[in-house]
């Protein structure tokens, strides 16, 4: 079943890229933007955290937290985060729970097979533990702008 704006985000515990845990219920009293993206090291994925580390600064004024999550283990993340110098966690989910919860896992098709995988999407939430806005089948273009217009 989809997230709506309103409804409370879905707890989780992931490790990040240096095997440290964060669990989303002790961010409260933060903002939270949890970008989901399909994989690291393509050229998508890629500009749409390289977007957020160049904007990371005025997520930080904001008082809100920036999480990259994809299905990638902790060590891919590691190489990534170093290699883009990106100034916040990626979150490992291997077995896909969270993405599930948070809808992002659907059909995708290249080159004629098609196969489950995580649609691009982002969630903001409040400092309460709130969903406040959802952008789901995100074009990397001007998306960070968005989020950051609606914080």
């Amino acid at each position: 079943m989809a997230l709506s704006i309103g409804e409370a985000a879905p707890d989780f515990t992931l490790q990040t890229e240096n095997e440290d845990r964060i669990t989303l219920s002790s961010l409260r009293g933060k903002k939270v933007v949890l970008y989901f993206y399909p994989k690291d090291n393509t050229p998508g994925c890629t500009k749409e955290s390289c977007d957020f580390r160049d904007h990371y600064a005025t997520f930080q004024s904001q008082g809100t937290h920036v999480f990259g999550i994809s299905k990638d283990g902790a060590k891919s993340h590691a190489k990534f985060k170093t290699k883009y110098n990106l100034p916040f966690p990626l979150l490992a989910d291997a077995n896909g729970n969270v993405c599930e919860a948070y809808d992002v896992i659907n059909p995708k098709s290249l080159f004629g097979n098609t196969f489950l995988g995580i649609t691009r999407s982002t969630f903001l939430i409040d400092e309460t533990g709130v969903i406040r806005a959802i952008w789901r089948k995100v074009k990397v273009p001007g998306h960070v702008e968005q989020v950051l217009n609606e914080i």
